[in-house]
């Protein structure tokens, strides 16, 4: 194994691990791992599994914004809720690291929710709808992290 692919074996593992740890850049970091082979590769092989690669990447991040966002409207929660949710996870991610950021969240769609709905029996359906968008969106990146690391072995096997 040369060092470039086991390079990329590396940023594409840590990558994928991105996509649950969200401090990492996930999938850049697949797609970096990808591009790093093929630069090693430097055939046509290498360059059209960095295509397809990046292609997946590209509509999995797509489909990880417009799918839950989509929910998300249809569900009634505003984004105000939202940007409440963002901000109080970036601080619980400080406060309590890794944890502290899908703890954050719920607690900040939950209390914005108390705030604009008044009680928790409205507030707590509008949190769960917020956490199932949130965790969809985790599930499609890494649905597309893992096709692209699919795509970059069977390159692996072509080459």
């Amino acid at each position: 194994m040369s060092t470039a692919t086991l390079l990329a074996a590396v940023l594409i593992a840590f990558g994928l691990l991105g996509v649950v740890v969200p401090v990492l850049p996930g999938l850049v970091l697949v797609a970096g791992g990808v591009l790093v082979w093929a630069l090693a590769e430097g055939s046509a092989t290498g360059w059209t599994v960095f295509g397809v690669a990046v292609a997946v990447l590209v509509l999995g991040t797509v489909v990880k914004y417009a799918l839950p966002g989509r929910r998300l409207k249809e569900g009634g929660v505003p984004g105000i809720t939202l940007a409440a949710g963002v901000l109080l996870g970036v601080f619980g991610f400080f406060v309590i690291p890794v944890i502290g950021l899908p703890i954050g969240f719920v607690l900040g769609v939950y209390a914005a929710e108390l705030l604009r709905l008044g009680g928790h029996a409205g507030a707590w359906p509008s949190t769960v709808q917020a956490v199932k968008a949130v965790g969809l969106s985790m599930l499609i990146e890494l649905a597309a992290g893992l096709i692209a690391t699919a795509v970059w072995i069977a390159g692996l096997i072509l080459a």
